[in-house]
């Protein structure tokens, strides 16, 4: 397990499989990225932070940022769920999990008293020089992307 990361750190380099092609955090050198991860392609949860964050996109462009979703899902199921809910997003396939264990979001769960280790839904604001401005751990789905994109504004 990796060390929690903190609100000013420098973010972990990372370069994952987009489906807007092969992505570094230099990718998004001079903008801020929100990289958030989420547990599963269309789930209902997940469904509706993608498309939250969709229907803000034009707004977070606007503000010189980029929206980045991972999951451990493929890429093949990734283009899925974009085509079925017209999400306006990039979405990263981390299946080897290399991402999600970077930015200590892959963590024992626990549901119905069985543990499993899966993804805790969180998202990271990294400004335009790579350090992390903000943190959002255990996001509850309702408002979030309206929450991150009011704090990029701020």
């Amino acid at each position: 397990m990796s060390q929690p990361l903190e609100t000013g750190a420098k973010a972990p380099d990372f370069s994952v499989e987009t489906t807007e092609g092969q992505k570094k955090l230099a990718s998004y050198k001079g903008k801020h990225l929100v990289l958030y991860f989420y547990p599963k392609d269309d789930t209902p949860g997940c469904t509706n932070e993608a498309r939250d964050f969709s229907s803000l996109s034009s707004q977070f462009k606007a503000a010189g940022a980029e929206v980045l979703g991972v999951s451990r899902d493929t890429l093949t199921k990734h283009y899925k769920f974009i085509a079925k809910h017209e999400l306006q997003i990039q979405l990263g396939s981390d299946e080897d999990g290399a991402l999600c264990e970077a930015y200590g979001v892959w963590v024992e769960k626990n549901m119905y008293g069985r543990t499993y280790m899966g993804i805790a839904r969180s998202t990271f604001l990294i400004d335009p020089k790579g350090r992390i401005s903000r943190i959002w751990p255990n996001v509850r789905v309702k408002g979030h992307a309206q929450d991150v994109l009011d704090s990029l504004n701020s």
